[in-house]
């Protein structure tokens, strides 16, 4: 009897202090940590340790905790409340807590039976490999190769696991041998709660190069069709002053030219 009393009230302890924390936050974030090995999580959650606090409770506890903070705007996050799940809470912003735990993902190698959630590439290029079994294992994967310098060379990119497919022991090993890491390993982000404007947002996996990558493609974009209609801006005014530039210098060359054929005439 007793020993269930002690249990009810630690449990009521760990709700209180979760409703504390939530309380004295700014952002209370759902994260996914299915497959996130111990040791990468500990490191994550040190790193972190000025901008956010990681915590880890059984649902039961998370669900109490939830109901008890006791605002309605909050009760979309209890059905992201599972087994794989952390809370992250902090005083940042959720897009820029968001974006700092993008940033603590590492890479990891691939591991037999793991699907893949991307093309898997070996590219061109040497390899620290010695000639040997390697050999029979990289052609056995269709992978053209030489031997450069004492050393294995790909000869030629071949995708080896496509996305969606199971990676096998043999290309598991394969990746391995060559250092190719393709996963990458992290909190991932599901949903937040913003406590200052009682508001949720999900749908917040940022992929920070990604999102450069595009930025900077519709940036070239922008900037043809600036030149392209005559639009004048910081970015563009230099490009038409060396324009008019060259313009003017082939149009004295045609006057002077015509003025001296004229001269020649007369």
């Amino acid at each position: 009897m007793n020993v269930n009393l002690n249990s009810i009230k630690l449990k009521g302890k760990q709700v209180d202090e979760l409703v504390d924390l939530i309380n004295s936050s700014k952002t209370l974030m759902i994260v996914l940590v299915k497959g996130l090995p111990s040791k990468q999580f500990q490191e994550i959650k040190k790193s972190l340790r000025k901008d956010a606090l990681i915590k880890i409770n059984k649902k039961n506890i998370i669900s109490r905790a939830l109901k008890k903070f006791g605002k309605e705007s909050i009760t979309p996050l209890e059905k992201y409340v599972d087994a794989d799940i952390a809370l992250v809470l902090s005083n940042l912003e959720g897009y820029e807590l968001a974006s700092l735990l993008v940033k603590k993902r590492t890479r990891v190698y691939a591991k037999n039976g793991q699907i893949a959630d991307a093309d898997i590439e070996v590219k061109e290029g040497p390899t620290d490999l010695v000639p040997g079994p390697a050999i029979s294992d990289l052609s056995a994967l269709g992978i053209q190769i030489s031997v450069e310098g004492g050393k294995i060379a790909i000869k030629a990119p071949k995708i080896v696991v496509r996305k969606g497919e199971e990676i096998k022991e043999n290309v598991a090993s394969i990746l391995q041998k060559l250092k190719i890491q393709p996963f990458q390993v992290g909190l991932k982000p599901l949903i937040f709660y913003d406590l200052v404007n009682e508001k949720i947002y999900d749908n917040i996996d940022i992929d920070s190069d990604k999102f450069t990558k595009e930025l900077i493609k519709t940036s070239i974009k922008a900037l043809g069709l600036a030149r392209k209609i005559g639009y004048y801006c910081k970015e563009t005014i230099s490009y038409f002053l060396v324009k008019a530039s060259r313009e003017g210098e082939i149009l004295t060359n045609k006057i002077n030219a015509e003025s001296k054929v004229s001269k020649w005439v007369n």
